[in-house]
């Protein structure tokens, strides 16, 4: 079982073994709130439409981005599997991005993972949301991050994995934002670089 994050804590991305991460992946999932009673079903919650990214940095500039519009990086290192237009109900992984930390170019040296509505719904709209980071060789989850609180924004900056020496560690930022796509984020996402 991996580690529950709280805002703004690290940890080193390791096996126990002592060696390096070499591939792995970051899940988001989400639910629309339901809502009860007659007008709840009247105007029930809806499905709402969160997308996940993979925002590339060399130093403060921005490498690269993966997204539902550009599913793989330009190295091939990272890829989106894909859009879910509606979010889950199971509690799994609704839009998985696969990361082979082996094959990120050099310069890039921080990976930035957001969330936002595209759809313009706030986080009060969403419940049972997270992001996880995956183990892809053995299917082992290292961390979780809940994105708690709702909230009246539209976007939230979750985590970023980091080089450090000569391995990779895992932030959780979990700072709120407000934007449609990765684009709207970029001033919020430079103070945590």
């Amino acid at each position: 079982m991996g580690v529950n994050l709280s805002k703004g804590q690290a940890i080193s991305l390791e096996k126990s073994d002592g060696g390096g991460l070499s591939a792995v992946s970051m899940g988001l999932g989400w639910q629309a709130v339901r809502r009860s009673g007659f007008l709840g079903k009247l105007f029930g919650g809806g499905d709402i439409d969160l997308d996940a990214s993979a925002v590339l940095f060399a130093g403060r500039e921005m490498a690269d981005v993966v997204y539902y519009r550009q599913l793989k990086s330009k190295d091939g290192s990272i890829t989106h599997t894909g859009d879910n237009l509606t979010g889950g109900t199971g509690g799994g992984d609704d839009e998985v991005i696969l990361v082979d930390l082996t094959s990120v170019p050099a310069e890039v040296d921080q990976i930035v993972f957001t969330v936002n509505s595209f759809t313009g719904q706030t986080f009060t709209e969403v419940e049972n949301a997270f992001c996880r980071l995956v183990d892809r060789t053995n299917g082992e989850e290292l961390a979780r991050y809940t994105l708690t609180g709702g909230g009246a924004y539209t976007a939230q900056i979750m985590a970023k994995v980091s080089r450090r020496g000569g391995g990779w560690e895992m932030t959780a930022i979990g700072v709120p934002s407000q934007g449609r796509t990765f684009k709207d984020l970029l001033p919020d996402i430079l103070p945590h670089l």
